[in-house]
């Protein structure tokens, strides 16, 4: 039986948003994957490394997926709620979870890391990224691209500028991490097919990356809402694009 409009809102702004986890999404949005398999190569690099630090680690999820830890393990996190999950999920693996705002510097010394990760930081601070790495230290980092779900971000907001479509460009991203004194050793982009199956996907998605459309809630929008209910149940799922890169650099020797 097709569900309401309302029972589809309801459900979906009653649904906690903490952490970094959206498998609440099962069965209701698809995002295509980066071909290049971020949580491997980080496990790989984390295999190798002695002092590891995670950045903006969300709720600890993808750290907690890596096989090998290395014996120092470091991760950071700003929201309270976020802290609190990371610190159940990776105290017992051995790693330590910092509250940081997210604004430097960094609460580590000078080169304290031989690998510092980060998977779709908000911010990246590059220049205390280079002086928490040892020389011949590793940066590695899957981030948001420019314009990411747009169609979608458009949709409420209405067409964007173009200097807000082009942010987070991967070039800009090179030349930061350059101007760091960071040797930037692989960049790659791609295009990612994302399909939300029905407006409680929408809303979900909405409140938990709260960045992608400024102020959401569900009473503001409400009328914007009902209206893509109709056009999903009408023409299928709302098809948007998201944007990933993945740079690595390295603090030379």
């Amino acid at each position: 039986m097709a569900r309401t409009f309302d029972d589809l809102v309801a459900e979906a702004a009653a649904a906690p948003v903490e952490g970094w986890d959206f498998s609440w999404l099962a069965g209701r949005a698809t995002e295509q994957r980066p071909s290049w398999g971020y949580q491997r190569l980080m496990g790989e690099r984390m295999a190798c490394a002695s002092a590891a630090l995670d950045i903006q680690t969300g709720g600890g999820e993808v750290l907690a997926g890596v096989p090998k830890l290395p014996p120092l393990v470091v991760a950071t996190e700003s929201w309270p709620p976020n802290v609190a999950r990371a610190t159940r999920l990776l105290h017992p693996l051995g790693a330590a979870v910092v509250r940081d705002e997210d604004e430097p510097p960094l609460p580590f010394a000078d080169g304290a890391f031989d690998l510092v990760v980060s998977r779709h930081p908000v911010t990246v601070w590059w220049e205390e990224i280079a002086r928490v790495l040892r020389p011949g230290g590793t940066y590695l980092s899957q981030q948001v691209g420019p314009a990411g779900v747009f169609e979608l971000v458009e949709y409420f907001l209405g067409p964007q500028p173009a200097d807000v479509r082009r942010e987070r460009h991967p070039d800009d991203a090179r030349r930061a991490a350059e101007a760091a004194g960071l040797q930037v050793v692989d960049l790659r982009s791609e295009s990612l097919r994302t399909e939300f199956l029905d407006v409680g996907a929408v809303i979900y998605f909405l409140r938990k990356v709260i960045w992608m459309v400024p102020g959401f809630t569900v009473e503001r929008h409400r009328d914007r809402l009902r209206e893509l209910h109709e056009l999903i149940e009408r023409d299928g799922p709302f098809v948007a694009h998201t944007t990933r890169f993945l740079i690595e650099a390295r603090r030379p020797e």
